[in-house]
């Protein structure tokens, strides 16, 4: 587990990046600012926005959406939870046990060939652990990584099962502490020093602070959500309690394929289904969010046409009423991106499509389209939309953000 967030299979995480001032206009996403309310008081404000559908459609850069930002969300919180504070202890426990753990097989005679670690060693053995997946880094040497969640017990199979020999932990913990190869690394400067990080460190402080936060927004709790897409993404709250079940969250993403068919199963009944439903002949899981499926997608498109001798096709139709993500899932393609204009009610103006798909035939890559649309209705013309963009020598994307509609 790193920052609240467990590894569920190699499922979604969360990410952070920084960058300097003149490259603000490049940032995924949008830039929260601090400003004054018309009362006088502090307010936090949008300062910045690259992504959104009303502007700069064609120059879009940005392909993150919300399903990513649910696990900086977690993340985040998880450091409000601890605090600076909490996660040194959480971090310097961690370490500890790393710190025994080395000393345990260098006393041992087994070679530890990390010289400066926090939670992770590479050791030369060949050795099984049952109980235990090491990491097979050469045919000699095995990585072994510790997280919060391993116990001094854990340590002591550890080292029994790679020695040979029990080993005494305490003892091991005095020669630890006397030999931290942290020692001079350790930054000093503070972390975390907006008090938000300092205030809300038991459940009920947590659990206030973060309805206060909710009240601020517009959710299915309050109210029907007026943007189509975001109703029709609707799945009941039930759904989000797997997501605490330790055998989902719990698997780690190298696991053996023996030790995670459950997912295996999983995996494949959800493939038949979305066929069955879609009429596709095979269905990719490795996307985390709609927006890296878009990228998936326009990828496969992409090589698909190089591989017909058709690579200098780069031009993608967007309707008016795509999502955001889109155009920028273009852009970041390598395709320029043509915006098709959309009739008084939302639905694509087929006129206007047919139009730029004779004006750009010989270059014309793809069209992406989201069905039912992005404003909440079929589009009624929706199989000679496809049929006029297959007509010039393109292919469609169809973004399933709104499937739930349709299914």
């Amino acid at each position: 587990q790193r920052f609240g967030v467990p590894m569920g299979f190699g499922g979604p995480h969360a990410a952070f990046f920084a960058t300097k001032d003149e490259h603000k206009r490049a940032v995924a996403g949008r830039i929260i600012g601090v400003s004054i309310d018309a009362r006088g008081k502090r307010a936090l404000r949008m300062a910045l926005q690259t992504r959104e559908q009303h502007i700069r459609r064609e120059k879009a850069n940005s392909n993150i959406c919300t399903s990513q930002v649910l696990l900086a969300n977690i993340a985040g919180m998880y450091a409000v939870y601890h605090g600076p504070q909490g996660l040194r202890t959480i971090a310097g426990r961690i370490h500890r046990l790393t710190g025994i753990l080395a000393a345990g097989l260098k006393a041992a005679g087994v070679k530890v060939l990390t010289q400066h670690w926090f939670d992770t060693l590479h050791v030369e053995t060949t050795a099984e652990v049952p109980g235990f997946n090491l990491r097979i880094v050469s045919d000699r040497v095995r990585g072994l990584s510790l997280d919060e969640k391993t116990t001094r017990e854990d340590v002591a199979a550890l080292l029994q099962a790679i020695t040979g020999k029990p080993a005494d932990i305490d003892a091991l913990d005095v020669q630890a502490a006397a030999a931290d190869p942290l020692a001079g690394l350790l930054r000093t400067d503070a972390i975390l020093s907006h008090p938000v990080f300092s205030t809300h460190h038991t459940e009920h402080e947590m659990l206030r602070y973060l309805k206060r936060l909710q009240n601020k927004d517009l959710a299915l709790d309050h109210s029907m959500i007026s943007l189509g897409s975001c109703t029709m993404k609707l799945n009941a709250a039930s759904e989000m309690i797997p997501v605490t079940w330790p055998e989902f969250g719990d698997m780690h993403p190298f696991a053996p394929s023996e030790q995670a068919a459950g997912y295996a199963e999983m995996i494949g009944s959800l493939s038949d289904w979305l066929k069955a439903v879609t009429g596709f002949d095979a269905i990719c899981m490795q996307p985390n969010s709609g927006a890296q499926g878009e990228y998936a997608g326009l990828v496969s498109i992409r090589r698909y046409q190089a591989a017909q001798g058709e690579a200098h096709r780069n031009v993608c139709l967007i309707p008016k009423s795509a999502h955001g993500t889109n155009p920028a899932t273009a852009q970041m393609c390598g395709l320029q991106v043509v915006v098709v204009d959309c009739d008084d009610s939302g639905n694509v103006d087929v006129a206007d499509l047919e139009a730029k798909a004779e004006q750009h035939a010989a270059a014309l890559s793809c069209l992406m389209i989201t069905y039912p649309s992005t404003h909440g209705v079929f589009e009624e013309a929706v199989k000679e939309i496809c049929a006029i963009v297959h007509r010039h020598g393109g292919q469609v994307y169809m973004d399933g953000a709104n499937l739930n509609a349709q299914v």
